[in-house]
């Protein structure tokens, strides 16, 4: 396997695990950058990202990372609170009036972020076409009554998140998630990090091999009609884990909780931005708004899951990222295997993305990478 980029003196480690990951993980192809003190310490890229092309993983190729696509809206979301356009503790309903509906009128920000407002799934019959169009998605969310009286308890919004608070922030900046992604994050950090690529662009993604159909049945764990089913593929039984999001529609939609296209390098960048300076960039947030946000707002076993999972302000916190993080790390996870997180003690921005999707729980590539991490800061 060659192995393209770099690993600063004592982080060989890291370099090994990466290698590691394509003899006994499966990678396909990869990418993995670690960020200390502002500075990246790791830049790695390797193997294949198309496999009907035979293209190789080049140094700027980009691909679907899921639900770390959600990390990077809290990051702008946390900057919307920081610069007094939100305020966590007001209703949502001050901001977006319609979605008072359905007894939703006292449903905060605060459990929008933390996944405690109880609309985890769209209710509707909608074709692709109209989920991807944003405002039937928006008005079905504003219409709807909670599936649980909002704040009794936490299930991760798979998708809706994207909506629920992309639209907030639509409401407060007047800008859609994609023109705020681009205005307030890629443009000052040079981010290659989109809701929705362009289409200049499109030809850098990676083609995503899809995690293996005779594995995990979601009808038969979840049980056939379960709102954790219905959530999972939603809206309308229409999102699966499959070949459509190699599309150039899906590629370009903008889809943020789970539709973001980006590398390894500009995720790691932008979370070390949240906690430090990066090569002649001010920091993100203050250490004030990263302590905020940060702080657990539910852990326990979660509604939709059925695991423990652990919220802050739109971030995962500890113990829901890679096990061998920090204790104050905060970022999220995707679908599949990418990981993105930032350690505010240990000065770092962490990012590992990948082609080749598994789903099963042996899934080691992004916990060994994070041990290897802290095994070489000692």
């Amino acid at each position: 396997m060659d192995i393209s980029g770099f690993a600063a003196v004592g982080f060989g480690p890291v370099a090994d695990a990466f290698a590691a990951n394509f003899v006994r993980g499966g990678d396909v192809g990869a990418a993995v950058t670690v960020y200390r003190s502002g500075r990246p310490v790791v830049d790695l890229w390797a193997g294949v990202a198309d496999q009907g092309e035979g293209r190789q993983w080049a140094e700027d190729t980009v691909v679907t990372v899921f639900s770390c696509s959600k990390g990077v809206l809290a990051v702008l979301a946390n900057l919307a609170i920081e610069r007094g356009l939100l305020d966590p503790d007001r209703p949502v309903a001050a901001y977006w009036p319609e979605f008072a509906a359905a007894g939703k009128e006292a449903v905060t920000v605060r459990q929008v972020l933390s996944h405690q407002a109880g609309l985890p799934h769209v209710e509707g019959t909608f074709t692709v076409e109209q989920v991807l169009a944003w405002e039937p998605v928006v008005d079905a969310l504003a219409a709807e009554a909670p599936q649980w009286p909002p704040g009794t308890r936490h299930g991760y919004h798979v998708r809706s998140f994207g909506w629920l608070v992309g639209e907030l922030l639509r409401r407060v900046t007047g800008l859609p998630p994609d023109r705020l992604l681009a205005a307030w994050l890629a443009g000052p950090l040079g981010l290659d990090f989109w809701y929705g690529v362009p289409e200049a662009e499109l030809a850098r993604c990676a083609r995503l091999v899809p995690p293996d159909p005779t594995g995990v049945d979601l009808a038969e764990v979840l049980g056939p009609g379960s709102l954790a089913l219905e959530v999972l593929t939603g809206p309308s039984d229409l999102f699966h884990y499959d070949e459509m999001w190699n599309t150039t529609q899906l590629r370009r939609a903008v889809i943020p909780s789970s539709g973001g296209v980006g590398d390894a390098r500009s995720l790691a960048r932008l979370y070390a931005a949240c906690v430090g300076d990066v090569e002649g960039a001010a920091r993100v947030l203050s250490p004030g708004t990263v302590a905020a946000a940060t702080e657990p707002q539910v852990s326990g076993k979660d509604a939709i899951l059925g695991v423990h999972s652990a919220w802050g302000l739109g971030f995962a916190v500890m113990p829901f990222l890679p096990g061998a993080a920090g204790p104050a790390s905060f970022g999220h996870g995707g679908a599949g295997g990418s990981a993105a997180f930032a350690d505010p003690e240990a000065g770092i921005g962490f990012a590992y993305v990948m082609n080749r999707m598994r789903m099963d729980t042996d899934d080691r590539r992004a916990e060994d990478l994070v041990a290897a991490v802290y095994a070489a800061l000692g």
